[in-house]
């Protein structure tokens, strides 16, 4: 699933790493459009969407889940549920949704459960989603063989 290629993108720093087909922009390596529907989201778009989930995370912790345990484990709890049942099913968190993108495979299919789940884990390890490649895709991404798309 991870090969070599993948592995030196990540070694030879942003930029570093040979586009194929000529595609230099991030997504080009997948076969994503450079921009609109269906390419990779920018970073920014990205962080606001988790910015967005974190808080409604947060408050549903300190709302219902308040006296089962710490407030900032139970919005990890409530985060990982969340991205595992709404990205397995629908394909996007409520704030994916908001900031107009999708989690699906590398093909563009949906994602399921099984590789929502990994994403998910690895998404409230915090440092698998500050690594990635140059197509913009983080380490949680690339495991579960998934991208962030835009739909708009």
């Amino acid at each position: 699933m991870v090969g070599r290629r993948d592995v030196g993108s990540w070694l030879e720093g942003p930029g570093g790493a040979a586009p194929r087909g000529g595609r230099a922009y991030p997504g080009g390596r997948l076969g994503r459009p450079a921009a609109g529907q269906g390419s990779v989201g920018s970073f920014p778009r990205r962080l606001a969407g988790l910015a967005i989930d974190w808080v409604l995370c947060v408050l549903i912790a300190q709302g219902l889940l308040a006296s089962v345990g710490p407030r900032e484990v139970m919005a990890l709890v409530v985060l990982l549920a969340e991205n595992v049942l709404l990205v397995g099913t629908a394909g996007a968190t409520l704030g994916h949704r908001l900031v107009w993108l999708r989690v699906e495979t590398v093909d563009g299919g949906p994602p399921g459960p099984v590789r929502a789940l990994a994403r998910g884990v690895l998404l409230v390890l915090a440092v698998p989603p500050l690594i990635w490649d140059a197509d913009q895709r983080g380490l949680h991404d690339k495991a579960a063989g998934t991208v962030v798309a835009r739909t708009g």
